[in-house]
């Protein structure tokens, strides 16, 4: 969800936090000497989705939206249409070549992005065998936790949010026991955390030590995403910048090397439900991250690639003077409906509201908040991507390959 209006705003943000006018700033991922832009269609749409795109930039092929670690001859939900058709990602490859390989995300552990590096799934949303339908299953479909487990046994780390679906159905979870919607979805009633633990060998298991009261290994820290980092507990939530310093020390051990994928998945999510500042402040930590990747590792060696699997109908604009508030109003009030409106805006999504027959004059409420949802020019209950090329940042062995307009699955090769 990083589009490069994203980006810019995100660098604006950065500065402003360290009370700085913004526009000045530089993110950790503008430093890499290499820029590219990536073409995002899915094979069968104009405006992609994020399973299609992280198989395109994963496994080096593009695929139908919703579709994931499949090529394009696989049909979104038809479980009959998947045999002979999974294609294997760089994580694979990384392993296979004998390095150690590890996914860090702020989503959960099966959303789109982690789990083009290890599923092949006819549907992205078949986290657990609860969410799949009786023909999938009797098709003989796993779902992708499951695939998590099974398909590459040997994932040295495994960071980010999505134990419920681990667990058997109704298994209350272990953070939150009384809440419903946390407990465990699986149908077959095993236990994948168990599981992963039994096929480890002994001293493999992972104790990440960032949160002794939930961290279970894998370490999943939400049964769900994980929360927002505006509204993180830091007592029981590792950051992303925490986790990704876990797993670089981790995965360095390895001689021959390591492949690892890092997510701020809810960049993407701030912007679908038109909460801009949740969604700016998740590109800010993904660049703290970025910064200490490149503090932990040598471009002699490691070559970094920092991309988006799509963009966002996000922009802001109005001729705001230096150093406004990326949060702020425009200067002028519009000349059309004699309102103010605020620099950021959505092109749809749930910011759209009619008070009396007219735009809602947003001078009347708190615009500045943490959850505001900024105006859209369309209604609608999720903001949708934007179709617009994304940047390609790179830095290392081989990062000058990366420059011009590529499509997306040029990327992992």
């Amino acid at each position: 969800g990083m589009g490069v209006s994203t980006v810019t705003a995100a660098r604006i943000l950065k500065g402003q936090l360290q009370n700085r006018k913004g526009e000045e700033s530089l993110l950790e991922m503008e430093k890499f000497p290499y820029v590219a832009l990536a073409k995002t269609y899915n094979t069968n749409a104009q405006v992609p989705d994020s399973a299609g795109t992280a198989t395109a930039y994963l496994c080096g092929v593009k695929a139908n939206e919703g579709t994931v670690g499949v090529s394009a001859g696989v049909t979104r939900d038809r479980c009959n249409t998947t045999k002979g058709q999974e294609v294997t990602s760089i994580l694979r490859w990384a392993k296979d070549a004998g390095k150690a390989v590890g996914i860090v995300t702020t989503t959960r552990v099966t959303h789109a992005t982690p789990s083009a590096a290890y599923a092949h799934s006819a549907n992205r949303d078949w986290y657990s065998d609860g969410e799949m339908p009786p023909d999938a299953l009797e098709g003989g479909c796993k779902d992708i936790a499951r695939q998590l487990v099974e398909n590459i046994p040997d994932i040295e780390v495994i960071l980010g949010g999505g134990r419920k679906y681990m667990f058997p159905k109704n298994a209350s979870d272990v953070e939150y026991p009384h809440e419903e919607k946390h407990r465990g979805t699986r149908l077959d009633r095993r236990d994948l955390v168990q599981a992963w633990h039994d096929v480890k060998p002994p001293g493999k298991v992972m104790r990440t030590g960032m949160s002794p009261s939930v961290s279970l290994s894998p370490g999943l820290f939400e049964p769900g995403d994980m929360v927002y980092e505006l509204d993180r507990n830091n007592e029981t939530d590792p950051s992303l910048t925490e986790m990704v310093a876990v797993a670089i020390r981790m995965l360095q051990k390895n001689p021959r090397g390591f492949f690892l994928l890092v997510e701020g998945g809810r960049i993407d999510h701030g912007h679908h439900e038109g909460k801009a500042k949740q969604a700016l402040h998740e590109a800010v930590e993904l660049d703290r991250a970025i910064g200490l990747a490149t503090r932990l590792t040598s471009s002699q060696d490691t070559l970094s690639v920092v991309t988006a699997d799509h963009s966002h109908v996000f922009t802001f604009g109005g001729y705001t003077p230096r150093g406004n508030p990326i949060f702020g109003l425009a200067p002028m009030q519009s000349d059309v409906d004699r309102k103010p409106f605020t620099s950021i805006l959505y092109g749809n999504g749930p910011g759209y509201k009619i008070v009396a027959g007219e735009r809602e004059n947003v001078s009347a409420v708190d615009f500045a908040h943490a959850n505001y949802q900024a105006q859209s020019a369309v209604p609608l209950r999720q903001e949708t991507h934007g179709g617009e090329d994304v940047a390609v940042f790179a830095r290392g062995p081989m990062a000058h390959l990366l420059h011009g307009v590529h499509e997306q699955n040029y990327i992992p090769h």
